[in-house]
C-alpha cells in the first residue's frame, strides 16, 4: 500500500502548472516585448492578440512559488509591460489529438 502514495507523488512532480499571463503593452513596443518574454526560459509561447490585452504569454512551471518568482522577478522588470493579469489553468482541453487521429490517411489519393 505504500506504493500508491509514492506513485501519486511522482505523478504530481511531473505535472506542470500552466499560467496564462495577459499583458498590456504600448503597441509600439510589442515586437521587443515579445522577444523579452521569449528570453525568459519558463515562457513557452507568446502571442500578440486583439482585444483588451496586447500580448498573451504562456508560462509553465512545476511549483506555484516558482511562478511567483517568474512573474515578480523576471516579467515585472520588463519596462514595456504596463500591467498584467495572471490566470492559472486547472485543466487543458484540446482538439489536437482528435484532429490528428481523424486526419490519418486524409492525404491519400491526393496528388502533389
Amino acid at each position: 500500500m505504500h506504493l500508491l502514495p509514492q506513485a501519486l507523488v511522482v505523478q504530481r512532480r511531473k505535472r506542470l502548472i500552466t499560467a496564462i499571463i495577459l499583458c498590456a503593452v504600448d503597441r509600439r513596443h510589442i515586437p521587443e516585448t515579445t522577444q523579452a518574454l521569449l528570453a525568459v526560459p519558463e515562457v513557452s509561447e507568446v502571442y500578440s492578440v486583439a482585444g483588451d490585452w496586447d500580448i498573451v504569454a504562456m508560462v509553465r512551471v512545476r511549483e506555484h512559488e516558482h511562478l511567483a518568482e517568474v512573474v515578480t522577478q523576471k516579467l515585472a522588470p520588463i519596462e514595456t509591460i504596463q500591467r498584467t493579469t495572471t490566470l492559472i489553468a486547472f485543466r487543458a482541453y484540446s482538439n489536437y489529438d482528435l484532429e490528428r487521429v481523424f486526419s490519418v490517411g486524409a492525404d491519400e489519393g491526393r496528388k502533389a
